[in-house]
């Protein structure tokens, strides 16, 4: 059987398009939420059009803090070990599908090894090389690396980046969010909600670990993200845990009160990618952002240092290391960096569906 773990709203829009492809060939999956978020899941399971979790390990809060995190994944690792064949439909020759680069994908991972089962990675061999950036995402990847059984990789890139792993080694060509856009492409036009600004505007949207984990840093953020607002209206996205951050430092406000800023509450999937392709530009520090840009043909601005990812780097792509004089030449020619989006003929999530259908 084919087993999915997952506890993020990142890792659900990334392997609904697996999910949506089992359906489709009328192959039964057995979906596993951890809880890791909470927030706007159903949005998304209806978005995709996808069934609840057959079995959720954690209903509580968001987990958006060190300790909340701790104390979540030992009662999770417990919680499974101890429940390990009822989770698995007392399955002994499956595969357990785990995504990405969080605690979740390390959650779920030993999950499927306590139980005798063959782990399959998702989105497997991205690396930045670097173990604190990002932190702690970087750690997880490696990891889930010594875990995995079978790796799939968005490209040859990511396969060459594990050849000292001894896993199978699986390239999908692209990473499953290609397909996440295709899907969410002809809904994008009945979709009547979402205010579109009339003038040219910007998207920003921050929450890695290392950019809001203290006031300096998060500071000289809101500072950039001031200057861009100077030359364009700028919509901030404010996830969970960059509110919590920006009101513990006094940050808030700072950014609420420039006058070309609006700040907005995360939308659902189908509605943010609305808004991202009617946006001049993309300001962010996520690494799904950076893809879905990519495939898009649409310009960001990269808020880190490092990125585990090649897409779009060299074309739409700019890692701007928090440098004041990169930023401004960004906004000066972003134009010249918009690009078509990529097509491809084999769909990254059939690719991985063949190979699980025909696992042994």
């Amino acid at each position: 059987m084919i087993h999915i773990v997952l506890g993020t709203k990142a890792q659900l829009i990334k392997m609904a398009p697996v999910m949506k492809e089992l359906t489709l060939r009328g192959i039964s999956y057995n979906y596993i939420s951890t809880g890791q978020h909470k927030e706007t899941i159903d949005d998304i399971l209806n978005n995709f059009q996808i069934k609840q979790p057959d079995i959720k390990l954690y209903s509580g809060k968001d987990i958006t803090s060190i300790l909340s995190m701790s104390v979540w994944s030992v009662r999770i690792l417990v919680k499974s070990f101890i429940n390990r064949k009822k989770i698995f439909n007392n399955d002994k020759k499956g595969i357990v599908l785990v995504h990405g680069d969080t605690l979740s994908t390390v959650i779920g991972a030993l999950m499927g090894k306590s139980a005798g089962l063959k782990v399959g990675h998702v989105e497997s061999g991205l690396r930045s090389f670097n173990l604190f950036q990002p932190f702690p995402e970087e750690i997880f990847r490696k990891i889930t690396f010594n875990i995995s059984d079978v790796m799939f990789c968005p490209g040859k890139w990511a396969v060459d980046n594990l050849k000292k792993y001894s896993g199978i080694k699986i390239d999908t060509g692209l990473n499953t969010l290609y397909d996440s856009l295709n899907h969410a492409g002809p809904s994008i036009g009945m979709i009547g909600d979402v205010n579109i600004p009339e003038v040219p505007f910007v998207i920003a949207t921050i929450h890695r670990f290392e950019n809001v984990r203290n006031a300096e840093i998060l500071g000289k953020i809101v500072d950039l993200i001031g200057s861009v607002s100077e030359k364009f209206k700028l919509i901030f996205i404010l996830h969970k845990i960059t509110e919590k951050k920006l009101k513990k430092f006094r940050l808030l406000d700072k950014l609420g009160s420039l006058s070309n800023i609006e700040l907005r509450p995360r939308y659902d999937y189908f509605r943010f990618i609305k808004l991202l392709k009617s946006s001049e530009f993309v300001i962010s520090d996520g690494g799904s952002n950076q893809e879905e840009c990519s495939y898009l043909g649409k310009p960001v601005l990269l808020f880190r240092n490092v990125t585990e990812r090649n897409e779009g780097l060299g074309t739409n792509a700019v890692l701007s290391e928090f440098d004041p004089n990169v930023v401004a030449d960004f906004m000066k020619n972003y134009e010249s960096m918009t690009g078509n989006a990529v097509k491809t003929e084999k769909s990254p999530s059939a690719v991985i569906t063949d190979y699980c259908i025909d696992f042994k």
